[in-house]
C-alpha cells in the first residue's frame, strides 16, 4: 500500500463531541490538530473496553499523521459504566458478565445512527472535513468498522479493521455479506491463532470483497494475537502494532483528502 511521511502536530486540541438520535444525546470526544482546517476526519471504533487513555493514545497518534478523530463511546445508551481493565476484565467473571452484556446490548444499527449522527454534526464544523471519513476498528469494532463501510458506501473512503472478530457470521449482519455495498478501501488486519476470525473466516471474508471488486488487503500477522495493537493489553505486540499503524497510515494517506 506504500509508505507515508507523517505530518506531525505540534498541539493538540481535545473537545467533547455530542450527538443527538431518537435514543437520546450521546457522547465521545473529538482529537484535532491545532491548526487551519479542515481536517479529514477518521472515526475510531472502539474495542470492548471503550475509550480510555489507551485508544487516546491512538487517536493522538492519528492526530499527529494530520486527522481530526471522533471517538464515540457507543455503549452511551446503556448509562454511565465504571471503566474496564483491558488486561484483566476478560479474567474476571463478573466484569466479564458486564461487559458482554454491553456488547450484546449493541447493535449495528445503534452503531449507523451513531456515526450518521456524527458526520452531520462536524460537518458543520470548520476545523474538519467529516467526509468522506476514514473508519478504524478494533477487535469488536473493526467488525463495526466493515458494517459502516458498507452502510455508508461512497461517503467513506477507507475503512481498516485491526483483529476484528465475527467478521463471517451466519446472520444478515455478518460484515461479509456487506462487501457489495463497501465503495471504501479495505484493510483488514488478521491475528494469527484468533478463535473470533479464524483463517477460514479470513477467507471467506476474502473472497467476498473480491466478488464484489474492493480495492483491499487481508493481511495475517503470524505470532500475533487478538487485541495485540492495544498498549494496554497484556497480548500487545510492539512489532505487530508498529507494522499496523504503518499500514493504516498509508491507507488513509492514498488519494488524500
Amino acid at each position: 500500500m506504500g509508505g507515508e511521511s507523517q505530518r506531525y502536530v505540534p498541539a493538540m486540541i481535545h473537545d467533547p463531541l455530542h450527538w443527538s438520535t431518537a435514543d437520546g444525546e450521546g457522547h465521545g470526544h473529538l482529537h484535532l490538530p491545532d491548526g487551519p482546517g479542515p481536517w479529514p476526519l477518521v472515526l475510531l471504533l472502539m474495542d470492548a473496553f471503550g475509550p480510555r487513555p489507551a485508544l487516546r493514545g491512538m487517536a493522538e497518534r492519528l492526530v499527529g499523521a494530520g486527522y481530526a478523530v471522533a471517538l464515540p463511546d457507543l455503549y452511551w445508551r446503556s448509562g454511565p459504566y465504571a471503566p474496564f481493565q483491558a488486561a484483566t476484565t476478560f479474567h474476571d467473571p463478573p466484569e466479564r458478565a458486564r461487559i458482554r452484556a454491553l456488547m450484546d446490548a449493541l447493535t449495528p444499527a445503534q452503531v449507523a445512527v451513531d456515526a450518521d449522527a456524527i458526520l452531520a454534526v462536524l460537518g458543520g464544523d470548520p476545523r474538519v472535513r467529516a467526509e468522506p471519513v476514514r473508519l478504524l476498528g478494533y477487535c469488536m469494532g473493526g467488525r463495526q468498522a466493515l458494517i459502516l463501510a458498507a452502510h455508508l458506501g461512497p461517503r467513506a473512503s477507507a475503512v481498516a479493521c485491526i483483529h476484528g472478530g465475527g467478521l463471517v457470521r451466519p446472520d444478515p449482519s455478518s460484515p461479509h455479506l456487506g462487501a457489495p455495498r463497501i465503495r471504501a478501501r479495505c484493510y483488514v488486519a488478521v491475528a494469527d491463532r484468533d478463535p473470533s476470525c479464524t483463517a477460514e473466516d479470513a477467507a471467506t471474508l476474502e473472497a467476498a470483497l473480491v466478488a464484489a471488486g474492493v480495492d483491499h488487503q487481508v493481511e495475517h500477522y503470524p505470532g500475533a494475537l487478538h487485541g495485540f495493537a492495544a498498549p494496554d493489553m497484556t497480548v500487545y505486540d510492539p512489532a505487530a502494532a508498529e507494522r499496523h499503524w504503518e499500514r493504516v497510515l498509508a491507507l488513509f494517506a492514498r488519494g488524500r483528502p
